[in-house]
């Protein structure tokens, strides 16, 4: 869950124009902190030495060393911003780990599962260690070999054969970067389930855990397969696998600028990507159909003959994404009449799950990258299964592993609390369980081009939504010091109440809870007494009248226990008024599209909440924005 970034420039290239390694690396490691915020620290390579720096926290907190003690201009360095894992977040635990004498530098995002074993072996041979890392035991093996099987010997591949070697005895999931002081222009990397992107420049060449690391200098990207090592110069680019055979990856153009990246005036990323949804729905819409609304999903690129035969369909998502595979169930049911179950993807293959080659399993990420469900989408390959993945992130694993991919262009999402992408998701689902139902002939063409047009009205509302939150805005505030919030909803609304929790406990550390409203007497009424608020995301009246009803009674059994009732419902539902302490409309739109809506308040609420709080809503404590690690 690390951000990590890397670069070579040569001598008429950015140094001279002032941009050395250091301030390419620290500009990367600004906009890739949302990966991991205990401790930051930078290593350059220059008068055939390493200097490094690092400090636990924030990159503030290593910017504020670097201004104490300034290390020297250079052309190639390496930078990292850490999650803990082992050890925890300390000065001595921060990335980079040196070793063969200081002359190695090493940085590294994943877990070393065999590394007891080898510190062991390493111990042994009279290595000593200053940390709790198993980053640390990766750099001193890489050193090891560096300097007792190659001897130092940089003439014959250098570090990049000790970085061979050196992953053939690796376990686990990791990307690795090294620089060595014995070959001050060249950066090496390797990576192996965990994500890595090189960037392609004039004169220089980049490394990142994605794509923002150096989107303010190029925007040509290459892809990395599994297994692969890289090794970038200024010129050059050159990608073996672990063993030393030639390999290729490739290249792709990244279709956002890194003003996408920045707050546009807002106070928090969080805060500008609820506020750029509209566009993110938009986007995501944009190019899907023809002129006379049929559905045309190029990415797909599946046989419809095999998709016709699917008898069941898997949806596999961890938190937020998985709230999304839960509305998709609801959609996918209804218009295509296949079995859809939704499954964490952390416990998907462990229960030894029923999948065959007529089962369609849909994988939904934003980064692309999360850990527990790319091993479930490679179970699911394994036992025979078609494999499409929802992402938002081009170039990343999941997509490339998968069959098919559906990306949802939402732009990037900085903020580790998922809103747009949220969203997105949601809007891809729908996307594909139409697709589904067009191939099939589950419902009329009409009917798909009637629900693709109220799709596309559905920017405008939720623009509508935020245009008018003041209220919402103000209730946030007035609540700062609740302990705990509930949230109850039904069909499309209980993924939707899921949600609303999740966002409070991620960014405000309070107590939330989701609740199918039907649950509410199977127990957790007992949570009620007075002044306890809970949200109640109602259904539409034109719909699903008796579900409509339903949710009114939860309200009047809640509000009877002394509740504050505070409910989301539908322009036009005058009914819930006299059982609501607060009402929040939304526009009308059909049934199984109202979470895009009903999420935007819980959202703003959230959000708002925790600002009054005095958190920092964009790097919630303990979280990093991809989870890289099962």
């Amino acid at each position: 869950m690390c951000g990590i970034v890397g670069y070579v420039g040569r001598t008429s290239g950015r140094a001279d124009a002032g941009h050395g390694a250091l301030d390419v690396v620290l500009e990367g490691l600004r906009r890739l902190e949302y990966r991991g915020y205990d401790s930051a620290g930078v290593a350059v390579v220059a008068d055939g030495e390493i200097f490094s720096r690092k400090k636990s926290g924030k990159l503030s907190n290593l910017l504020a060393e670097l201004e104490a003690r300034p290390l020297p201009a250079s052309l190639t360095g390496i930078g990292h911003t850490r999650w803990a894992t082992h050890g925890g977040p300390t000065d001595q635990n921060a990335h980079p780990h040196l070793s063969d004498g200081g002359k190695l530098a090493v940085i590294h995002n994943g877990i070393i599962e065999n590394f007891a074993e080898l510190k062991q072996e390493l111990l042994a041979k009279g290595v000593v260690f200053e940390s709790e890392t198993d980053t640390e035991v990766a750099a001193a093996l890489l050193g090891d070999i560096f300097r007792n099987k190659l001897n130092g010997d940089v003439s014959d591949g250098g570090l990049t054969t000790a970085m061979q070697l050196a992953c053939q005895r690796l376990e686990g999931a990791f990307t690795l970067l090294a620089v060595h002081a014995d070959q001050p222009d060249v950066v090496v990397a390797a990576r192996r389930n965990s994500p890595l992107v090189v960037g392609l420049g004039e004169g220089e060449n980049f490394l990142g855990s994605d794509v923002s690391g150096f989107i303010d200098y190029t925007r040509r990207a290459v892809e990395l397969g599994q297994d692969q090592i890289v090794t970038i110069t200024a010129d050059t680019v050159e990608i073996t696998d672990f063993y030393g055979a030639p390999a290729e990856g490739k290249e792709y153009h990244v279709d956002w600028d890194p003003a996408s990246a920045e707050k546009g005036g807002f106070a928090s990323f969080m805060e500008k990507e609820i506020h750029d949804q509209p566009d993110a729905v938009a986007q995501t819409l944009l190019g899907r159909s023809d002129l006379n609304g049929k559905l045309t999903l190029d990415e797909l690129r599946i046989d419809p003959a095999l998709l016709k035969k699917v008898d069941k369909i898997i949806v596999l998502a961890c938190g937020t994404a998985a709230y999304a595979g839960m509305v998709a169930k609801y959609a996918i049911e209804n218009w295509c009449r296949i079995p859809t179950e939704v499954e964490l993807a952390h416990e998907f293959r462990y229960r030894d799950p029923i999948v065959g080659p007529n089962t369609l399993v849909v994988s939904i990420s934003q980064s692309g990258e999360t850990m527990d469900t790319l091993m479930a989408v490679r179970y699911a390959r394994e036992q025979g299964a078609i494999t499409v993945s929802i992402c938002n992130t081009n170039g990343s694993t999941i997509p490339r592993e998968s069959d098919a991919v559906l990306y949802t262009h939402a732009g990037p999402e900085i903020a580790v609390a998922s809103t747009k992408a949220f969203l997105a998701q949601i809007t891809a689902a729908y996307l594909l369980g139409l697709y589904l139902a067009q191939l099939r002939g589950n419902i009329f063409s009409g009917q798909i081009k009637d629900v693709l047009a109220d799709l596309g009205k559905i920017p405008a509302k939720i623009q509508k939504i935020l245009d008018n939150a003041g209220e919402l805005r103000d209730l946030a505030r007035s609540m700062k010091d609740e302990k705990s919030v509930l949230f109850l909803g039904r069909h499309v609304g209980y993924p939707v109440a899921l949600e609303g929790a999740l966002k409070l406990k991620e960014i405000a550390y309070l107590h939330a809870e989701g609740f199918a409203a039907g649950e509410l007497k199977h127990g957790p009424i007992a949570l009620i007494e007075e002044g306890q608020p809970v949200f109640v995301v109602v259904p539409s009246p034109r719909g699903r009248d008796s579900l409509h009803s339903k949710v009114v009674s939860n309200i009047q059994e809640i509000r009877a226990r002394g509740a504050r009732t505070l409910v989301i419902a539908e322009e036009g539902d005058e009914a819930v008024r006299d059982y609501a302490e607060h009402v929040f409309y939304v526009p009308e739109t059909p049934v199984l599209l109202m979470p895009l809506l009903t999420t935007v308040p819980l959202q703003i609420f959230a959000c708002e909440l925790a600002a009054a709080k005095g958190f920092d809503v964009d790097q919630p404590r303990n979280l990093a924005k991809s989870v890289t690690v099962e």
